[in-house]
């Protein structure tokens, strides 16, 4: 369950940690190496798309105007990115031009068992608007980079990679949301218990008729207190809500890193140039 694509890099280590916190399990403390995953993963037709993006000749694109066409690829990256943080950090985001914007269930209005396919829905739907937009956003960047003069092939690996990893990619990722309901309801159970121990001390001293000896008994056991005075009920909330948009922000920044790579080549041929 703690698996994400070899490709991982920085933001790839970051989801792998945040799982595992969330599970309670232990990280992995490396990867094993894409190379040895690539020879377990690519059929015999991927191995020949692969090898043909890396020995063939690419189409000649003609460069006239290449320089000012794509001379925005990194601000069109930035763009596409803080759109997608902005998403997840307020999924009304998109929707606050609009006339009629979607208003959020009152705490009180949901159901604790049917909360979750709530946020289940907008993981799921946040993962999809990632997978367009950023899909889209690889394609216009391979387009540049093809029209720059010897970078046709760099652009056909790519392409090839992104078809290659692409599936295996969004099948783990979409193991996701199960590992957060598990977590929301672990938060949501250890909540309860809290405010059950804190409702059944309070309920034990207040059946104290000597007022002497409930004092003594405050006295000699103060936890009682202690506990019902740290528990907010629904806190837990807030924290699943926290622990939900990091994960989100750690898995845009692991889909991120082909575009980041795409953007790097270019600034460097064009630099070189």
């Amino acid at each position: 369950m703690l698996q994400v694509p070899p490709s991982a890099g920085p933001g790839g280590q970051t989801l792998i940690r945040l799982l595992a916190h969330l599970t309670e399990a232990q990280a992995p403390e490396s990867a094993p190496s894409l190379s040895g995953q690539l020879s377990q993963w690519l059929g015999w037709t991927d191995a020949i798309a692969l090898s043909s993006a890396l020995n063939g000749n690419p189409p000649a694109v003609p460069a006239v105007g290449a320089r000012a066409a794509d001379s925005d690829e990194a601000a069109d990256s930035a763009r596409v990115r803080t759109m997608l943080v902005d998403a997840i950090r307020d999924d009304r985001a998109s929707s606050r031009a609009r006339r009629s914007p979607v208003r959020p269930l009152p705490v009180e209005a949901l159901d604790a068992s049917a909360d979750f396919a709530i946020h289940r829905q907008r993981y799921q739907t946040l993962q999809q608007r990632m997978e367009s937009a950023i899909g889209d956003l690889r394609g216009r960047l391979r387009a540049a980079l093809a029209r720059r003069p010897g970078q046709g092939r760099l652009a056909m690996l790519d392409a090839v990679m992104e078809r290659v990893m692409g599936a295996r990619e969004q099948a783990l990722l979409a193991n996701i949301p199960a590992v957060l309901e598990a977590h929301y309801q672990r938060l949501r159970q250890a909540e309860e218990s809290a405010l059950a121990q804190a409702a059944s001390a309070n309920t034990s001293n207040t059946d104290t008729t000597d007022p002497s000896a409930e004092a003594a008994a405050a006295a000699a056991s103060p936890e009682p207190a202690r506990v019902a005075a740290t528990v907010t009920p629904g806190a837990w909330r807030r924290a699943f809500r926290r622990d939900m948009e990091d994960l989100l922000l750690a898995e845009l920044d692991l889909r991120f890193q082909p575009v980041e790579g795409l953007v790097a080549a270019l600034r460097a041929n064009r630099s070189g140039s």
